[in-house]
């Protein structure tokens, strides 16, 4: 153990010692399985090849130069003009602070410090309650760039539930087999889980693809519940399962508001 009366320097040098010479205690022994005694000697192998201070610079460097900082809901600190007669200072607080480290300046981090001249910066808002042009001139200067996003079609809707590696249904095929169930989605059943996601973000409250984990967790409860009484089975989800789920709460308004 070092003294914590001694500078940071010494103390950094007395732990190097440390490692290297040994702290003079007995090595404590654990018992594991060969398969996790080869990953811990692995990643213990890896720590003494690599050079951390080489990796932290490095880390930094691309950091400075090629790094991406998405600031989302940036709509919550612009001020709406049409609601106050009055500017809220802690929004534009927040701005102002914003606005030198979008512009270009030198932020201390636990790894030192980093420029932020050539860091691309990327923000999002819903802005229904408020317009870009609510936020403060100069750092409506710095997004120079600007998209507006369409609501999500019932193609893509498909697309994001069948193409990413970790989609919804994945995660609950996955989730199912813990319970030794294989669970298939029909074609059928997935297309009309986006019709249906699409058709209730038209008619309520256009929360994108989130919508797709309440619906699927609608179609599932049965299953979900009842999974340890099916173990070793395959259950198929299909068109018929999905419609018998769903059709008569998309119908009511205000129950597919509040359920889905």
């Amino acid at each position: 153990m070092g003294d914590s009366s001694l500078p940071p320097e010494m103390i950094k040098v007395q732990e190097s010692f440390i490692k290297i010479l040994g702290t003079g205690q007995s090595p404590i022994k654990k018992e594991m399985k060969v398969k996790d005694a080869k990953e811990a000697l692995k990643i213990e192998a890896s720590e003494k090849l690599l050079d951390m201070e080489a990796v932290k610079s490095e880390a930094k460097e691309r950091a400075q130069n090629g790094g991406i900082i998405f600031i989302d809901e940036i709509d919550k600190i612009a001020v709406n003009a049409s609601q106050s007669h009055r500017s809220d200072p802690s929004k534009e607080g927040v701005q102002r602070d914003l606005l030198p480290i979008v512009e270009g300046s030198d932020v201390n981090t636990k790894y030192g410090s980093i420029k932020t001249d050539h860091i691309l910066f990327i923000s999002a808002g819903a802005f229904h309650l408020s317009k870009p042009s609510d936020l403060i001139p100069e750092l409506q200067g710095r997004f120079p760039l600007r998209v507006e996003l369409s609501s999500l079609t019932e193609e893509v809707l498909y697309q994001i539930l069948t193409q990413p590696k970790n989609s919804l249904l994945r995660q609950y095929q996955a989730l199912l087999q813990t319970e030794g169930v294989e669970l298939i989605f029909e074609e059928d059943a997935i297309k009309a889980i986006a019709k249906i996601a699409q058709m209730t973000n038209e008619k309520t409250e256009d929360i994108g693809a989130r919508r797709l984990h309440t619906i699927i967790e609608k179609v599932l409860e049965d299953i979900s519940f009842t999974a340890d009484e099916h173990r070793g089975e395959t259950l198929h989800v299909k068109k018929e399962l999905v419609h018998e789920k769903l059709d008569a709460i998309v119908e009511n308004e205000d129950s597919s508001r509040y359920i889905l």
